[in-house]
This record gives C-alpha cells, sequence and structure tokens, in this order.
C-alpha cells in the first residue's frame, strides 16, 4: 500500500488528450467549417489526426482512475456536490457561448438548430435522456460520464472497498459484454458496453495504483483492454463508414497501437513508473483541460473561416489552437475557478483523503 499524492501525470495526459480531441476536429472532422475536407488540406498528418477521434477514450480510463479514487471514503453527498461543482459551471459557460455564437453571429457551421426550450433542456446535461439533440457535439461524452457518476454512486452507497470496487467492475464488465451481444437499447443506455471497458480498466488501475501487490485488478485491465480494442474499431469504421476513407485516413493497425498505448500508459501510471514531478505549469495544464474540450469547438467554427480566407491552412489551424487553448485558460482562471471556489463548502462533515481534494479535476475532460 502506498500513499496517494498528486498525480502530475494525469494533468499531462489530459491535456494530450484534449489536444488529440481537437487536432481531430481542426483537422480531420470539421469540413463545414472549412469548406472542405480537412484531410485533403492535412494530408500529411491526417492519419495520425484522426486517431484524435479516441482521445475521448483515453479521458474515460483517467476517469475510472481518478473518480474511484476521489469517491473513496466520502459519503454520497460530499461525491455528488464535488461532481456537480466540477462539471457544471464550465459546461454552462460553453452552452451561453454556443448560444451567444449561433445567436449573434452569422456562424452557420454546426448549428444545432436548437429552440429556446431546447437549449434550456442543454442546461441540464441531461438533455439525451429526453431525446435532445446536444447543442454542441463534444457534449456527448458528457452523458457518459452522467451515468458513470450515477453507477458509482451506487458503490458510494454500498461503502468503496477493494473487494466492493472487485465485484462492481466484474458485474459491470459481465453486464457489459452481454448488453453488446443482445443489443438491447434500454441495457446499452445503462451499461454503455462501448465505454464501459474504459471506466472499469481505469478503476481496477486506480487499485493496482493503491496496492501494488493487487493481482486480479490486473484481469480486468486485460479484459477491459479486449473488449476496448473492439469498442475503439467499431467507432473508427462508424466513422469512416459516415465520412469516407479519404476523409478519415486511419487504418486498424492505427487504431490498434493506439489503445495499446493508452493502455500501457496509464498502467505505467498505476505501477508509479511514469512520475512527473508537480509544477504550475502542468496544474495549469490540466486545469484548462475541461474548458478547452467544450469550448475548442465554438472556437473553431468562430476563427477558422476568417482565417482561413487570409491565411494558409496550416497557420489558421495553428492560431486557431492557440486562441482555444488560451481562452480555455481564462475561462478556468477567471471563471470556473471563482465559481469552484464559491460553491465548495466551507465546512465538511468528513476529510476526504488527500488524493479526492488532489486530483478529482482529473476526472473530466
Amino acid at each position: 500500500m502506498r500513499g496517494d499524492g498528486r498525480l502530475a501525470e494525469l494533468d499531462l495526459l489530459r491535456f494530450v488528450a484534449a489536444l488529440a480531441v481537437l487536432a481531430f476536429h481542426y483537422l480531420i472532422a470539421f469540413a463545414s467549417v472549412w469548406g472542405d475536407r480537412p484531410a485533403e488540406l492535412f494530408p500529411a498528418v491526417a492519419p495520425i489526426a484522426g486517431l484524435g477521434i479516441l482521445g475521448v477514450e483515453l479521458f474515460f480510463v483517467i476517469s475510472g482512475f481518478v473518480i474511484l479514487m476521489s469517491a473513496w471514503g466520502r459519503g454520497l453527498g460530499a461525491f455528488a456536490w464535488s461532481r456537480f461543482v466540477r462539471l457544471y459551471p464550465a459546461y454552462w459557460i460553453s452552452l451561453a457561448a454556443v448560444v451567444a455564437l449561433y445567436g449573434l453571429t452569422g456562424a452557420k457551421a454546426l448549428d444545432p438548430k436548437l429552440s429556446p426550450g431546447e437549449y434550456l433542456v442543454n442546461a441540464t446535461m441531461f438533455q439525451r435522456l429526453f431525446k435532445v439533440m446536444d447543442a454542441s457535439g463534444v457534449y456527448w461524452s458528457l452523458w457518459a460520464e452522467l451515468r458513470f457518476y450515477l453507477l458509482m454512486a451506487v458503490l458510494v452507497i454500498i461503502g468503496v472497498t477493494y473487494g466492493r470496487v472487485m465485484i462492481f467492475g466484474g458485474l459491470w464488465l459481465a453486464a457489459a459484454l452481454g448488453a453488446e451481444l443482445l443489443g438491447n437499447e434500454v441495457l446499452n443506455e445503462i451499461v454503455m458496453p462501448r465505454y464501459a471497458p474504459y471506466f472499469v480498466a481505469g478503476m481496477a488501475l486506480y487499485l493496482v495504483h493503491k496496492n501494488r501487490d493487487a493481482v486480479l485488478p490486473w484481469l480486468y485491465v486485460a479484459g477491459g483492454y479486449v473488449l476496448a480494442v473492439h469498442s475503439a474499431l467499431e467507432r473508427v469504421h462508424g466513422r469512416i463508414k459516415l465520412a469516407g476513407i479519404k476523409s478519415m485516413p486511419v487504418s486498424d493497425l492505427s487504431v490498434i497501437i493506439t489503445i495499446t498505448l493508452v493502455f500501457a500508459v496509464m498502467s505505467l501510471v498505476a505501477l508509479g513508473a511514469f512520475r512527473l514531478r508537480p509544477s504550475r505549469t502542468l496544474a495549469a495544464l490540466g486545469a484548462t483541460t475541461y474548458p478547452l474540450y467544450l469550448f475548442h469547438s465554438v472556437v473553431g467554427v468562430a476563427l477558422i473561416p476568417l482565417l482561413a480566407a487570409r491565411m494558409a491552412p496550416w497557420a489558421a489551424a495553428l492560431i486557431t489552437s492557440l486562441a482555444a487553448v488560451l481562452l480555455s485558460y481564462l475561462v478556468y482562471a477567471l471563471a470556473e475557478r471563482p465559481i469552484q471556489r464559491l460553491l465548495k463548502p466551507r465546512r465538511r462533515p468528513q476529510t476526504p483523503p488527500a488524493s479526492a481534494v488532489n486530483v478529482e479535476k482529473a476526472a473530466v475532460p
């Protein structure tokens, strides 16, 4: 057993994952924003940028790791409130930015064309439950995160222990496999067969991180890896079917290598073989990640058409990316962090583990 400190390496990995998603959108997916196939504008990096679609999968593994860490020793109320404070302030600000973008400018690309009532439903973050379209394409992953938190809440109510986490993870993996085979829509919504392997593997890796002598959690990591490869291939194949191989020039081998790297790096983190010294720079990168994930689409829609008409695509993409990172940091520093400080209770009924305070921000994009 070892003590938990701030895992600065997770700050870096989260930022890398966010940049991967940004690269996928800016250099592969945003055809309507560029007015052309981005893969043809950036042919040299398109096969790599296309793999950025799997950045969210890295987020899910990290989420499984740190949400279990932050839930350990907490009651339901503290756990639920910490998740609310973490998720909603930046989300509401990003939703307001989406409304302003399409309501106050002439932007058309990626416009969800929602009514005021549908935007209000989006404010709950449960819009998919009510069959309402996401106001921004990146919001889909937050619905997966919310369902993970609801499942974790059950575990928190029961009480988080090593044995209960093992039972929980085993049942979830079995249910995910069954849902994948049965194809039942309701069961799929609950157990998320395409994303459960990442969450469960992340939880298992936290158990390894907490107790290096643990062996059984590696079975869940291995099982999660096998299912994750299948899930990742299916997701990439779906994108290729939708957009065509010219717009998504990604091979099966590169997908398998990417998922292997995700699991390998997270395994090194769990074993303590990949450690970085905490620093203000890494903390800032980690703090910027969630706003960057939420805001990069808005920045891309607003800036890329303007810049692309005046400069080379590479310059437009680079400037837009830097602007997205800068805006995201400002959103964190000037809005998200002050709101979170205001919402956090000054007195807690129980003191959470140091690890929960230090790394709970790594739980979401």
